[in-house]
């Protein structure tokens, strides 16, 4: 794991070593040649906006005051900042010539040809070499750069691979939906038309048509699955058509089960809210999924199904309380959040009941609490002391406007 230093020490390392510089090479007695070391090192603060103008300041430096570190990390910050060949080339030569002439001019020995290499070789080398780190460190920080960005295009195609294979899997399992199912619910629609017209007794009769329907149905919602999973990225929004609270009543009529059912909501309730269609949905499929528990698990029992409007404190009913708070509770109840509240309950089984040898995962209250928990709300399922069971349901609603008293 790296630590990465402060921005500040970054900062002020470089001047703290230049200022250690001049001080060792000039002394601590105020003159020339201390005094223009000191500005070069001062300007190294200002080397990250400016830094091909910091590095012709620091050039005195070194010709007048023989310091080194201020005018070798001018040039580092350039060739990290401005990059370009040329202008490293001449910052490279007006360092090597600041470095190499010595001061004063008129000290120069051309004669002294060791003394002129040695120092010309040292010149060159200080002049290259801040150039070549300072290359080095940009061309580091480009190439983490590019491994990022590749990290980030591998992991997007990861996505986009992640995302063909539920495609695939989707179009497989349209596939088994369609010939396994779909082929027993059709033995059904046909088995049930041959007892409509066969048979003689109109209860029989008017319950084959009732299966019929059924099973008609239950293919079209299948057709519509079949659909949104062979399409790849399909929305479950594209299942149309969707059931509302408005299909409860024939959903109940359908279920061959004795059902009281009460619906006691406004029709505001689910004004105004985004996923209102999903709420909708979801009291459809808890009913029906309830009501098929119950065929399951309790024959010959009773059911009762309510769906109600509550505030978010928990108040039920609103227009019974409304009737009881008066002009006054209607203002604050005005204030609250609404929601939807479902219900269904039903008694103990019948022992004389003959119970249908229906299959079942467990697996349907868990998708159903799933769904309510996805759309902000609760689900609870529990039996009850009378033997019979309920299961409770609290979506969110929308959020009434505030009713005026009426004169």
């Amino acid at each position: 794991m790296s630590v990465r230093a402060p921005r500040w020490a970054s900062l002020v390392v470089p001047v703290a070593l230049a200022v250690a510089d001049a001080l060792l090479v000039n002394g601590v007695t105020p003159g020339l040649e201390l005094n223009v070391s000191l500005v070069a090192a001062a300007a190294l603060l200002l080397r990250r906006r400016l830094p091909l103008t910091v590095f012709l300041v620091t050039l005195p430096g070194i010709l007048i005051g023989y310091v080194w570190f201020a005018p070798m990390i001018a040039l580092y910050t350039v060739a990290v900042r401005r990059p370009d060949r040329r202008l490293l080339a001449f910052s490279a030569l007006l360092l090597a010539i600041a470095h190499f002439v010595p001061w004063p001019v008129s000290d120069f020995e051309p004669t002294a040809y060791r003394e002129n290499t040695l120092t010309l070789i040292d010149a060159s080398v200080t002049s290259v070499g801040p150039i070549a780190l300072g290359l080095l460190v940009r061309t580091r920080g480009e190439l983490a750069a590019r491994v990022e960005e590749l990290t980030r295009s591998r992991r997007h195609a990861d996505e986009l691979l992640a995302q063909q294979v539920l495609s695939t899997e989707r179009a497989r399992l349209a596939r088994e939906m369609h010939d396994v199912v779909a082929h027993q619910v059709s033995l059904i629609s046909l088995q049930a038309g041959a007892v409509l017209i066969s048979a003689e007794d109109g209860g029989a009769r008017e319950g084959a048509r009732t299966i019929r329907e059924l099973s008609v149905r239950t293919l079209d919602e299948l057709r519509h699955m079949v659909g949104v999973l062979r399409a790849a990225g399909g929305d479950l929004e594209e299942l149309t058509p969707q059931p509302c609270l408005a299909d409860l009543p024939r959903l109940i009529e359908l279920s061959a089960l004795d059902v009281d059912y009460e619906a006691d909501y406004g029709e505001g309730v689910l004004e105004g809210l985004g996923q209102s269609e999903a709420v909708e949905r979801a009291v459809f499929r808890i009913v029906q999924e309830a009501l098929t528990n119950v065929r399951k698990h309790a024959p010959g029992a009773r059911v009762r199904v309510r769906v109600s409007e509550a505030d978010a404190a928990g108040t039920g009913g609103t227009a019974g309380a409304a009737g009881e708070a008066g002009a006054a509770g209607e203002a604050g109840a005005g204030e609250g959040v609404r929601e939807l509240r479902v219900e269904v309950r039903n008694g103990a089984p019948d022992a004389t009941a003959a119970a249908p040898e229906l299959p079942g995962g467990g697996h349907g209250l868990i998708g159903l609490r799933e769904r309510a928990q996805l759309l902000g709300g609760t689900l609870e399922a529990g039996p009850l002391p009378d033997g019979g069971f309920l299961v409770r349901a609290t979506l969110p609603g929308a959020t009434p406007v505030p009713r005026t008293a009426e004169a």
